[in-house]
């Protein structure tokens, strides 16, 4: 546990957040389970919860209307469904970027450091 612990990875709960999200996005993946790892990883709880919430309904529906598609034998629409769900998806992670409250004042201050404004 000590290993694990103390591993570059484990350190780091931006990259933790990004591997959770990215796990949720899976279709079929057992989304139960990485909820009960949350309480064992170092995510601020309120951001694991919105993870938790928010990440496992695009792959809930995108799963639920491929399936549909499949067992009709269209699987062409299939593949479009879980397109259009990771556009979305990774649209909505890049406006998470962009609003990233410490990302935003850590620029604020390296230009006030740097004597920018």
């Amino acid at each position: 546990m000590k290993k694990i612990e103390n591993s570059k990875l484990f350190q780091n709960p931006k990259k933790m957040e990004w591997i959770f999200i990215i796990l949720y996005l899976i279709p079929g993946t057992p989304k139960d389970l990485f909820t009960y790892l949350g309480g064992l990883v170092p995510i601020n709880p309120w951001k694991f919860i919105a993870i938790a919430t928010f990440m496992r309904f695009p792959s809930v529906i995108s799963s639920t209307m491929a399936g549909e598609n499949l067992a009709m034998g269209d699987w062409k629409m299939s593949l479009l469904v879980y397109g259009i769900t990771f556009a979305i998806v990774g649209l909505i992670i890049f406006m998470m970027q962009k609003l990233d409250k410490s990302k935003l004042t850590k620029e604020a201050l390296d230009s006030i450091k740097n004597g920018e404004i």
